[in-house]
């Protein structure tokens, strides 16, 4: 059986920072307030198509992996922000990076879309199916906010990562889960949709905070230990935990539970907020160009999102 393993990383952060103190301006907010309880300092925003700045993403995890586009036999595109409704992004992706042997498959899973993808992409690989796969995470989730509602919006941003994931004689990606569970889908939604040339109900973004972070310490604990025992190791055996970057509580808490001290936690939500199915790439991007995150060491992904969906990957690099 073939093995799949992360050969190559990459992302890419819109320009135009949007800080705390900026939202202060047109808010009734402040810096203390929204540091206090998420962690966050600064988001970015995107002016540009979102394809764009997934192609952005795609060629640096591309020039890190040593591969050119045409190497590629598969896309997978996690979000729930998309350019279009058809085609799909993915396939636009496709196109700006000239990946003309590529399939190209939109996952929505809202912030788990990203570890969606790796779980997708890596079967695949080890049935043989494909051989090289872009697995992408991203959103341009700050045009889906209410602007007016202070406890969703100043905890959102726009980025992408990107991984490249291929065929390996030796595990690399050692153990994946991923779940749903519908009776949850009011916790965090965009409940709109479009029918006959029109919105249908509300196209903003809706969370219920407390239901989420209740929902999400429990899940995230027991999704860790599911791929842990997978891989026959242990919490011992972790050196790196990369969460889904959506508040410093939710992250300080898992991390608590698996025994990891916040020093080998990646840390980015600070930098760009919540950036849904971008997050996890993001972070793991900085680990690795930073230098924290070595070859060799065991690095545990995990996040949950709209759907209500969750999941873990475990892996080695």
């Amino acid at each position: 059986m073939k093995y799949a393993e992360i050969t190559g990383w990459g992302k890419c952060v819109p320009p135009a920072v949007l800080s705390n103190q900026d939202l202060t301006t047109f808010m009734d907010t402040s810096d203390e307030w929204i540091t206090s309880r998420t962690g966050i300092r600064e988001r970015r925003i995107l002016h540009c198509n979102f394809s764009d700045m997934a192609v952005v993403a795609a060629r640096r995890a591309l020039a890190a992996a040593n591969l050119d586009p045409m190497d590629l036999d598969l896309i997978l595109l996690g979000s729930l922000t998309v350019d279009s409704m058809c085609p799909n992004t993915a396939s636009l992706i496709a196109d700006e990076l000239g990946a003309r042997n590529a399939a190209a498959i939109d996952l929505n899973s809202a912030c788990t879309g990203f570890l969606y993808g790796l779980h997708i992409g890596t079967n695949l690989i080890k049935t043989g199916a494909h051989k090289k796969v872009l697995v992408l995470g991203g959103e341009f989730i700050s045009h889906y906010m209410d602007w007016s509602n202070r406890d969703v919006a100043v905890l959102f941003g726009d980025a992408c990562g990107a991984v490249v994931l291929e065929a390996s004689d030796t595990p690399g990606i050692l153990a994946t889960d991923i779940h749903a569970d519908g009776k949850h889908v009011g916790l965090l939604c965009v409940p709109g949709h479009v029918q006959n040339g029109q919105i249908l109900g509300d196209p903003v973004l809706k969370m219920d905070g407390q239901g989420v972070f209740k929902r999400a310490v429990g899940v995230l604990e027991a999704t860790a230990r599911t791929v842990l025992d997978k891989a026959r190791l242990t919490d011992a055996d972790l050196d790196w935990l990369v969460p889904h970057q959506a508040n410093i509580r939710i992250i300080q808490s898992t991390a608590k539970k698996l025994k990891l001290p916040m020093e080998n936690v990646m840390v980015t939500v600070d930098q760009h907020g919540n950036t849904s199915a971008a997050s996890i790439p993001l972070a793991l991007d900085a680990g690795v160009r930073g230098g924290r995150i070595q070859r060799g060491q065991t690095v545990l992904l995990e996040g949950v999102g709209g759907g209500f969906t969750w999941g873990a990957v475990l892996l080695t690099l």
